[in-house]
Parts: C-alpha cells; structure tokens; sequence
C-alpha cells in the first residue's frame, strides 16, 4: 500500500490562508455513465474525482473514517456522508446546509465542474445519498462506482492508505429545485395521490412488525405508500440489476417510474437507492428526506401496518 504524504491541509481555511492556488479542474473523461465499472474507473482515474461515500449505523460498528484511512481507491477522498449534514436538525442524515456542504467539498478539492465517482463499503448502499446530494447541490457529472470498494478489491485493483491532504477547489451551489419533498408535501399528498410514494425500508419495518430503534418513531408506513426494499434493486454479486431486472423490482412493488415518485426509508439514506435506480431506467424521482424519522415520529400524521 502506498501511504499519502505532502500537500495543502485538508480543511476549507486552506483555500483562504494558503497562497497557494486552487486546484485546477481535470481533463473530463469523453463519457462517463451514471453507472461505472471498476474497469473503467481504474482507466480514468486521473480525469474524474473519487470520493469515499461509505456510511455506517452505529448499530455496524464500524468506523467509516479509520476504514478509509486503512484502504481506499488510489486518489480517493473520504466525504464523510455522517457529518455532512444539518447537525442542527433533530432529524438524522438531513441535507447539510450550502455553505457546508461547499465548505467540504471545496475542503476536498472537488470543484462542481469535476466529473465525479462516488463509491462506498457500506451495506446500506450509501454512495447513492452522496450521488443525490451531489446532484442536488448542482454537480455537473456524477457516477456510482457498481459493485463499490468490495468489487474494485475483488478484481486485483490497488488500493492505497493514509489521509490525503488535496489542495482546495471551489465548487459553486446551485440547488436544482423540486427533488425534495417536505412533511407537507407528503401530508398533502394523502389526499391528492399525485405522486406515488416507495418506501425503501425492509418488508419488516415497513409492515410495522419490526420494532423502530430510534426513541419516538412508531411502526409503520405512510398510507398508500409501496415497499420497494432498497436490497431488491441489487444482484446477489453486490452490484445493481440489470435494466429489465430493475424494471420488474419497480413493477413487482406497484411502483412505476415513470410516474410522478417520491422516495423515502428510514433517515432518507436507502431511499436514494431508489432514487438513483429511477435514474438508470430514464426517470426522475423526488426524496422525502425527512423520511420515517419524521413521519414516524410526527404526532398528527396517520400510520399504517400490514
């Protein structure tokens, strides 16, 4: 393994306190798919930014950061997807607010006019929240790295150790609007049912016969919603199913994307899932960020189990 030494801090105060210019923007690769290969990244290392998206509950027991430090794809950035977001917010995993979510991408030498792979080790699948943030905080080009960190390892690519130290780039937020949804917008929509809603959680939770482990939430799901467990949109071998295969996942839930959707889960990570396997099949969906953290623990939204 090679061990990263040298360069600029890594933090967003660099950009301002070193001389030091920032960094330049890559030569784009000609093309890049939402969904890219080991294979192809290994060969366009040097045009593209990777970032580590790697997310854990405390309930894994595992340390993104220290993993990260251990191993990761030669070049690779660790986002830190648990601290990008609004600590303020009671809520878990909301968006981060701009000025942050600019500070830390900026800290990480990644600009907005970068294409970008994202990847993660992580078994909630979370390279797709770093995918939808990226997207909605106005990135020109992102991809998924199919099959993450655990695939790249299995066909013999190198990994590296260490903390890499990048000099700062600028990236410019501009929120795309209407690809989040509020808690009004899905109260609202009990009546309306303009938009359908997937839930991404496990049949379990979604029934409401698996107990909620944060304090408050009850059980259950939003009335009329569909249980899309984010876990059918993957193949045994870890990486996402084919186009027809993830068609049927959608059709067997009683979801069809070309329809108006929104997604959510738990915290309104998995959900992203659901989101970016939309995306592969040509469509658009909005995330309900808030997700069960909020519904669930709402006092005046109705619940349903089944």
């Amino acid at each position: 393994m090679i061990c990263l030494l040298g360069g600029a801090r890594n933090t967003f105060a660099s950009e301002v306190d070193s001389p030091s210019p920032p960094a330049p923007n890559l030569a784009k690769p000609a093309y890049m798919l939402p969904l890219v290969t080991p294979a192809w990244l290994a060969e366009h290392l040097a045009e593209v930014r990777v970032l580590d998206a790697s997310y854990f509950l405390p309930e894994h027991g595992r340390d993104a950061a220290a993993e990260f430090a251990a191993a990761h794809i030669p070049g690779a950035r660790h986002l830190d997807l648990a601290t990008l977001a609004d600590l303020g917010d009671p809520l878990p995993s909301t968006l981060p607010p701009p000025a942050l979510f600019v500070e830390r991408l900026g800290a990480l030498g990644v600009a907005d006019t970068d294409a970008i792979v994202v990847y993660d080790d992580s078994p909630l699948r979370s390279s797709a929240r770093a995918w939808w943030m990226l997207r909605h905080f106005g990135a020109g080009e992102v991809a998924i790295l199919d099959g993450g960190l655990a695939r790249w390892r299995a066909e013999g690519l190198p990994v590296e150790s260490g903390t890499p130290r990048p000099e700062p780039a600028l990236f410019t937020s501009r929120p795309r609007e209407r690809d989040t949804r509020a808690l009004a917008d899905l109260q609202a929509n009990l009546a309306t049912a303009v938009e359908q809603v997937a839930d991404a959680r496990s049949p379990a939770r979604f029934a409401g016969t698996e107990p909620e482990t944060r304090a408050g939430v009850v059980p259950g799901h939003i009335p009329g919603s569909r249980n899309l467990h984010y876990a059918k949109l993957f193949a045994p071998d870890g990486n996402y199913r084919q186009t027809d295969a993830l068609a049927d996942a959608f059709a067997d839930a009683g979801v069809d994307p070309a329809r108006p959707l929104v997604a959510t889960c738990g915290s309104g990570v998995t959900a992203c899932t659901i989101v970016f396997a939309a995306h592969l099949l040509g469509h658009d969906a909005a995330l309900y960020d808030g997700s069960w953290a909020e519904w669930g623990a709402h006092l005046d939204t109705p619940k349903e189990r089944r």
